[in-house]
């Protein structure tokens, strides 16, 4: 099965990226290509509906599991079996995060792998600068 792996350095505590990666509603505002989510019916792992941008009539069905401490969240693709692993490591005190992904792809999405690659590496971007604007104080005025 073909994948990948990139990450990043965000200056956010881990809390802060969570919260984003965590709950499918924030996707739109970080991750390429993701139109707009909804709740699935409140499946037990999480499930939800992703509709990519400019594809509003397409529902992909996803699946979402965490490790339980906070630092990992798979998203699974229903449709297609792309497959999305994020993995959050601290790096110490006011020092932020490592925000990481490993993608799988099946053979047969294979001709997708150099679109998924730039799609997540501008996701990658994206959530550590929301994360960053979440975790920076309010600014006086």
């Amino acid at each position: 099965m073909p994948g990948f792996d990139d990450d990043i350095l965000a200056q956010a505590p881990v809390e802060e990226v969570w919260k984003l990666l965590y709950d499918p509603s924030c996707f739109p505002r970080w991750w390429a290509g993701v139109g707009t989510t909804e709740p699935a019916g409140g499946g037990p792992d999480g499930d939800f509906t992703l509709y990519p941008d400019g594809y509003p009539d397409f529902p992909m069905p996803q699946a979402l599991r965490t490790d339980g401490d906070g630092r990992t969240v798979t998203i699974s693709c229903l449709v297609s079996d792309l497959e999305f692993r994020w993995r959050l490591e601290p790096l110490g005190p006011g020092s932020g995060a490592r925000i990481a992904v490993h993608v799988e792809i099946p053979a047969a999405e294979a001709h997708r792998l150099g679109a998924q690659r730039a799609a997540v590496r501008a996701s990658l971007r994206a959530l550590a600068h929301l994360a960053e604007a979440t975790a920076a104080p309010p600014a006086r005025g």
